[in-house]
């Protein structure tokens, strides 16, 4: 009986596939097939969760043919993410004429991503101390406990090293090692790496022009066959957003949300206060925040969906660029330093609100002024290197706990409603790196104000 649901289930997801399909050869534009797919995904995920059971073994096992279509997807875009990163930095080099303003746009997307991390911890501090949030009073079942103990390793690997230690780690000692993602920072490490060859490209330009123009030439061809490659499976992405949310909201536990109510409402407002200090920014530069939401807003959907900044960056890299006027170069160096350094949301609301969280239960007072400036700096900090891929807000989170001297395990209290909350964190991380590009390419004047305020908006999977 169980095969026979798990096998209609499984139709019913082609079914509704076929849909997205027919709606594509009606020529329905992307952004419209993403919020179809998101809002069928939920629909549906509704329908199983409470038809069946969300620890059911129909839905456990419809779930799992499900994410053939759903992680298969997000696979996909990690396959393309480290590639594009690498050659997204190399390329970005290539782009920006000679060195001119290089040095003043590294600095600005630098600037950006990081000083707004230290503002999203000063938000996760308010929210969790306005919410009066405190890890001692949360009950952990056998699943928090295990999960804390998983922290605990992970944090053993980290406990014994400085932060000099850490921040040496992030060195590529070996760059093809790190291009596989082999450790937890080979994302920042690929970022070095490609910077380096940026620099000798630049080098060997003011020597050797003839010479440059052929890496150059390389560089792009290498460039175009990716974001090739990225075209091909951007198109995937209703189906993918479909089979996610479908999976997410069957397998939820709806109970140990209400539980943990109070700690996923005061994320939300953390993360949603943040969004409002991007769309400040924005208006700061002189552009519409409304027409920026318009045109990211797909974008941010996938994010939210996935869970990924890395899965997310070939989306990010086009919005910029075809949506938003953003130059080539500043959209490369903005989307591949954002999903390694900075991000807003795993990197720095989420960290700092643990900490608050925590440091009762380690004999300190959260509204101690020394202890707060000392967590905005080390969040700031430790925010370089953290991994845009599942997992990497609890290494941000190990990171910030252990240097603080805060027990790192009851972070593990929080499992049952991390999918929820890493959905809005991912969110934001993506969007802080497109407000750096932005930003960026309106102060040093390289943004085309014709393409940002253009109400015509290219579709993304046919870019």
């Amino acid at each position: 009986m169980n095969t026979f649901l798990i096998i209609i289930n499984v139709i019913v997801l082609l079914l509704l596939i076929g849909l997205l399909i027919y709606m594509n050869k009606k020529h329905v534009s992307f952004s419209k097939r993403v919020f179809t797919g998101l809002g069928i995904g939920i629909v549906f995920g509704l329908f199983l969760h409470f038809v069946y059971g969300p620890t059911t073994d129909v839905v456990v096992k419809t779930v799992d043919w499900f994410s053939i279509v759903g992680t298969g997807y997000v696979k996909l875009l990690q396959m393309v993410a480290m590639p594009l990163v690498f050659i997204s930095i190399i390329s970005a080099f290539t782009k920006v004429v000679a060195g001119k303003n290089f040095g003043k746009i590294a600095a600005l997307i630098l600037f950006i991503l990081v000083g707004t991390t230290a503002i999203a911890a000063s938000v996760g501090i308010a929210s969790a101390l306005g919410f009066h949030l405190d890890a001692t009073q949360l009950v952990q079942g056998d699943a928090e406990q295990a999960r804390g103990t998983e922290i605990v390793q992970k944090s053993e690997d980290l406990g014994d090293k400085s932060m000099p230690q850490q921040i040496i780690d992030l060195l590529p000692a070996n760059p093809f090692l790190d291009l596989t993602g082999a450790r937890s920072s080979s994302t920042i490490a690929v970022v070095i790496f490609a910077a380096f060859l940026g620099f000798g490209y630049l080098a060997v330009r003011r020597k050797d022009e003839k010479t440059a123009d052929m890496i150059k030439t390389g560089i792009d061809t290498i460039y175009s066959l990716i974001m090739q490659v990225v075209k091909i499976v951007l198109r995937l992405t209703p189906f993918g957003i479909l089979a996610i949310m479908t999976s997410t909201i069957a397998t939820s536990d709806f109970g140990a949300i209400y539980n943990m109510g109070k700690f996923v409402i005061a994320s939300y407002v953390a993360l949603a206060v943040m969004f409002i200090i991007h769309m400040i920014i924005i208006t700061l530069t002189g552009m519409s925040p409304v027409t920026y939401i318009k045109k990211v807003l797909p974008t941010l959907v996938f994010a939210f969906s996935s869970r990924s900044s890395a899965g997310t960056l070939p989306l990010n890299i086009q919005t910029q660029t075809k949506r938003l006027g953003v130059s080539e170069g500043i959209a490369n160096f903005a989307g591949s330093f954002g999903i390694s350094i900075g991000q807003n949301g795993c990197a720095g609301v989420y960290p700092a609100m643990l900490a608050i969280m925590i440091a009762p239960s380690a004999g300190i007072n959260p509204l101690d002024p020394g202890f707060i400036l000392t967590l905005i700096f080390v969040v700031a900090i430790s925010s370089f290197g953290v991994a845009g891929v599942g997992g990497g807000a609890t290494f941000a989170a190990i990171i910030v706990l252990s240097a603080m001297n805060l027990p790192v395990a009851l972070a593990g209290v929080l499992i049952s409603v991390e999918p929820l909350i890493d959905m809005g964190r991912t969110a934001l991380n993506v969007n802080d790196s497109m407000v750096a590009g932005v930003t960026t390419a309106r102060i040093t004047g390289e943004l085309d104000k014709d393409v940002y305020n253009s109400k015509e908006q290219q579709d993304l999977a046919e870019i």
